[in-house]
């Protein structure tokens, strides 16, 4: 897994790429932490469309990155999710709770 992690603003724009599964869960999560703790960060999107497959371990990632952002008004917003790992998101209720969309562009659009 590649992370490429640029922040704008107050956004969190974070591109991965590989496999989001039990092998990469722990140090993404570590790394999300990292910026989420030190910065002042209100949006956390994760662009998604190089992600080749994702497990519940990297599902859980998401999902605490959403616990951790929304008591505060923040948002965890999806971009991109390939059709096997838009699946996954839908059946896994994460895409019902977060917003999506296609492209970056149209992510960063909606949030300023």
């Amino acid at each position: 897994m590649q992370i490429d992690i640029e922040q704008k603003m107050d956004a969190l724009l974070v591109r991965l790429s590989g496999d989001l599964d039990l092998g990469v869960a722990d140090k993404l999560r570590i790394t999300l932490d990292e910026h989420l703790n030190t910065k002042k960060i209100k949006y956390l999107i994760m662009n998604l469309s190089r992600v080749t497959f994702v497990d519940s371990s990297g599902l859980g990632v998401i999902l605490g990155r959403y616990k951790k952002l929304t008591p505060f008004g923040g948002k965890v917003i999806l971009v991109g999710a390939q059709p096997q790992v838009k699946r996954i998101l839908e059946l896994s209720g994460l895409m019902q709770i977060m917003e999506s969309y296609l492209d970056e562009a149209n992510a960063l659009a909606k949030i300023v």
